[in-house]
């Protein structure tokens, strides 16, 4: 029986390989298309297309690398993915000076969270940040002593937990299941590979049906280029597209990807105006610039942060799944 942990490159499943393929051909084609407009209308300026296309370029090569080497340099990429987006959650929201030790056990608590994939531990990966954390973290910040701002500090620090490494590791949690009535299949990186592209294709659909059709404001007042046809039309296209792909690319059958279609598809979009609620608090347009054309990490992973762990636990409990420490 193989381990998933040793999933590589050569042991590849034949969907996975042509899903990769498809992706490859996409960036291509869209490097074409740019090259083509840039020299059709050199009066235009692309550079910010030009950027986007060249950080999806470097996106896709390191995640696709990453979940491609072994289990363990998977859940290490997945690991550094949520250091990077709570170190640019926290430099986001102002943080008291007294709440720097706070703020190293909240760091801390990035590995710990993985080691928990990594040990297949169910159990404590579940509450270790929702129970553990969240008792711990406002108990050192007690044992400080400064009350000024505590309330506001405490929730800062337990929701940047809660979104950029709790959600987040849900994907990465995807990739070491292992099926008790098939032992020697191994869905993790199709399950990945499906989340992480109907979670992109919802964001480019909706943005598409919003320019196309949208007339309506969805929400205004937090993002004003959110329409009602964009989100209605994204969400349908990704139901459309996971009943296509679902069955082809992972073990969901033809009604399990329609619901993962609809599930991601809809909380792909409160993923993305949660984090908008949060930049247009803050008065700020991007969350950072590590990703030229794109803005930071959490520009990115905004999305995800949804609609990972809500499809995580539809497939978890559809499947018989065997986890260490599920029965505790």
């Amino acid at each position: 029986m193989k381990d998933p942990k040793a999933q590589n490159l050569l042991s590849l499943p034949e969907e996975i390989f042509f899903a990769l393929c498809v992706i490859g051909g996409v960036l291509i084609t869209a490097s074409l298309i740019v090259f083509i407009l840039t020299k059709l209308k050199p009066q235009n300026d692309f550079n910010s297309l030009t950027q986007r296309v060249k950080s999806w370029w470097v996106m896709a090569v390191v995640f696709t690398l990453a979940i491609l080497m072994s289990g363990k340099v998977s859940i290490v990429f997945f690991g550094l993915v949520s250091f990077l987006a709570l170190k640019e959650f926290f430099s986001l929201i102002p943080t008291r000076r007294a709440d720097r030790r706070a703020l190293f056990w909240g760091y801390l608590a990035i590995p710990l969270q993985y080691y928990w994939i990594h040990q297949e531990w169910y159990g404590l990966f579940i509450i270790f940040i929702p129970v553990y954390m969240f008792l711990f973290i406002p108990l050192r910040m007690v044992l400080i002593g400064q009350t000024d701002g505590y309330i506001k500090s405490v929730g800062t620090i337990h929701w940047g937990l809660m979104l950029t490494v709790f959600c987040l590791s849900h994907t990465a949690f995807l990739l070491i299941l292992k099926r008790n009535d098939f032992p020697g299949e191994l869905p993790g990186i199709g399950l990945v590979l499906f989340l992480v592209i109907m979670t992109q294709l919802n964001d480019v659909f909706q943005f598409i049906w919003g320019k196309l059709f949208g007339r309506a404001k969805i929400l205004p007042s937090v993002s004003p280029g959110k329409t009602w046809a964009g989100f209605i039309g994204g969400v349908l296209t990704c139901i459309i597209i996971a009943w296509g792909l679902g069955p082809f690319l992972t073990i969901l059958d033809p009604k399990q990807s329609l619901i993962s279609g609809f599930i991601i598809g809809v909380s792909g979009f409160f993923g993305d105006v949660n984090l908008s609620a949060l930049k247009r608090d803050m008065n700020i347009k991007d969350s950072g610039s590590l990703l030229p054309g794109h803005g930071g990490i959490l520009d990115r992973v905004d999305s995800l942060t949804y609609t990972s762990p809500l499809f995580f636990h539809f497939v978890y409990w559809s499947f018989d799944f065997h986890t260490f420490g599920a029965t505790l």
